[in-house]
């Protein structure tokens, strides 16, 4: 009995240090995708799981891709997109209801019964990812052997959707923040760049804007890097000897 309470305890330990994790992911600032590994790698550790993936919900095409995986299975990590409400992933999107799947390997609703058989896998639990009643995707998490999820193991897998959904949202604002940021900058620095190009050649402002342009195409780089180019060369120009 001592043993078992011990053993308990430790589960519970390991399950708390990993929703720890994962709420610490919240406001870590990482980049999306070292975010989503990171999420991966935290559920397969403590679920035990042979496979742990998650995807994501493009809400334009309405499909399902995988996103992140800690599998080293080629064929299942170029598993092709699910759409929504097809597939096992696709109708947990649809309805935002977890899933288990006692054997993945001939239940008809599972659209990638091949790959499970090759790869050995049999048992699924399937949770939503939602921010504020949005679903955003799934984690999945696959067993190498039949296996009833306990209603525990649901509690915490769903917990870790949870605080992976919120991550996951705050990752991509702060990636639409810094790509708002990015093309500010951009347009500031063509701009001056075209009023410089303009004053040292001569010619219209329009003018200026479309040799840059050219430029850029030409040389295969950016608006911005050419902007710079021109800002840099006429400091230096203008700088005292």
């Amino acid at each position: 009995m001592a043993a078992t309470k011990k053993e308990n305890y430790q589960i519970y330990v390991k399950q708390i240090e990993a929703l720890s994790k994962v709420a610490s992911l919240i406001t870590s600032g990482l980049y999306l995708e070292e975010l989503l590994r990171l999420i991966v790698q935290v559920t397969a550790e403590v679920t035990n799981s042979k496979i742990s993936s998650l995807m994501l919900l493009d809400p334009e095409k309405r499909e399902l891709m995988v996103r992140a995986t800690q599998s080293i299975s080629e064929a299942y990590n170029k598993k092709p997109n699910i759409k929504l409400g097809q597939g096992i992933a696709g109708i947990v999107a649809k309805t935002n209801k977890a899933i288990c799947v006692p054997d993945v390997r001939v239940d008809e609703r599972y659209l990638s019964r091949d790959i499970a058989k090759i790869e050995g896998l049999c048992s699924l639990a399937c949770v939503p990812l939602v921010v504020k009643s949005r679903v955003i995707g799934v984690l999945n998490c696959y067993t190498s052997r039949k296996h009833k999820f306990s209603a525990q193991e649901m509690d915490l897998l769903t917990a870790l959707a949870n605080q992976a959904a919120i991550a996951i949202e705050n990752a991509e604002l702060d990636l639409r923040a810094r790509s708002a940021e990015e093309a500010l900058t951009t347009r500031k620095l063509v701009e001056r760049s075209k009023d410089i190009l303009s004053q040292e050649a001569n010619i219209s402002p329009t003018e200026a804007y479309r040799l840059i342009q050219k430029q850029s195409m030409d040389s295969r780089k950016t608006m911005r890097d050419v902007a710079e180019a021109i800002i840099l060369a006429k400091e230096i120009k203008n700088k005292p000897r």
